[in-house]
């Protein structure tokens, strides 16, 4: 009779979803040597070899993708009936492990911690900044449950197979100046046209955040904008701004309510906005991923209509979900 070690068997479908011995290694906080260890134990286990050389690395043989393809039932299982338990109790349990982009770390996740801290202390909270494109294979397989991903008008995002997309926050982008700039006074829009001499800051040129500065300088400016810096991180893109005389283009979450160094201008094409949305496995969830949910959505909610909001312009409240960037 064959046992089924459940940890192992993630181990396998961690390898289905990643690859490589050394992505499922990272991923899951082990040596790659140890990796092949339990994976070893497993062929052992189940009396067939599960992997096979394939150049320099290894691949699933037939027997290996058959099972793994059980081992993503089973383990759906194990986590449907975690969750029915922890549902059993009167008070909320259980761990969220949860990341995002950076403006939602930052105004949505973090500030959801002290209340998830105060109201429901035997919630085991995990957050971390992540891109979407990171935090997939992790959503997959449940060592990630909940992300907030963004996206930008023009540059839609997949959505892939499994995963529920939920609206979250509506925002505009706003044209950040140098405030000495020309073009910051008068006060009101500025052409993305005008912008065309001007050196660029934005997200790594992997990102939809570059891409949707470069697209609409394009199609709405007609040239191809001049992009020298890059940063994931928001602060830095504005401190670029203020120093180097660049021009920006971002969320009103990422922007302070005041700064006498910077100027904040719509678009004056067209009103370009950005999207927050949560991202999770299809299915039931968790009591603890429910609740979670919950008080982020309030968090939201505060952002849309409370003066506390970080941004010099309210937020346009929820919306329909439209590639993300880094910040």
């Amino acid at each position: 009779m064959i046992t089924l070690d459940l940890r192992r068997l993630r181990f396998l479908r961690e390898f289905e979803e990643r690859g490589t011995l050394g992505a499922v290694a990272t991923a899951l906080g082990y040596s790659p040597s140890a990796v092949s260890q339990q994976l070893t134990v497993l062929e052992k286990e189940v009396g067939t070899p599960l992997l096979e050389r394939a150049g320099r690395g290894v691949r699933l043989t037939d027997a290996g993708r058959l099972l793994a393809q059980h081992a993503r039932v089973l383990l759906a299982a194990a986590e449907a009936a975690t969750s029915d338990l922890a549902s059993l109790g009167d008070q909320v349990r259980g761990t969220v492990r949860a990341g995002g982009v950076q403006s939602a770390a930052r105004h949505l996740l973090v500030p959801s911690l002290a209340r998830m801290a105060a109201e429901h202390p035997l919630v085991r909270m995990e957050v971390s900044e992540l891109e979407l494109e990171q935090a997939l294979p992790g959503l997959r397989l449940g060592s990630v449950d909940l992300v907030i991903s963004d996206e930008y008008d023009g540059h839609p995002r997949p959505r892939p197979a499994g995963m529920r997309f939920e609206p979250l926050l509506s925002e505009r982008l706003l044209i950040v100046l140098p405030a000495g700039h020309p073009l910051a006074v008068p006060d009101g829009p500025v052409a993305l046209a005008d912008l065309r001499d001007m050196v660029w800051v934005s997200s790594d040129e992997t990102t939809g955040h570059h891409a949707m500065i470069v697209g609409n300088c394009r199609t709405l400016g007609g040239y191809e904008p001049d992009v020298r810096h890059h940063s994931n991180d928001a602060d830095v893109q504005l401190a670029v701004v203020r120093h180097a005389a660049a021009v920006a283009l971002l969320p009103l979450l990422n922007l302070p309510a005041e700064d006498p160094t910077l100027a904040y201008r719509q678009v004056a094409e067209t009103d370009l906005g950005r999207r927050l949305f949560t991202v999770t496995r299809d299915g039931p969830l968790s009591p603890a991923l429910t609740t979670f949910l919950s008080v982020v959505a309030d968090q939201a909610a505060d952002l849309t209509a409370g003066p506390e909001r970080a941004g010099p312009t309210e937020p346009t409240g929820p919306g329909p979900a439209s590639a993300g960037g880094a910040v």
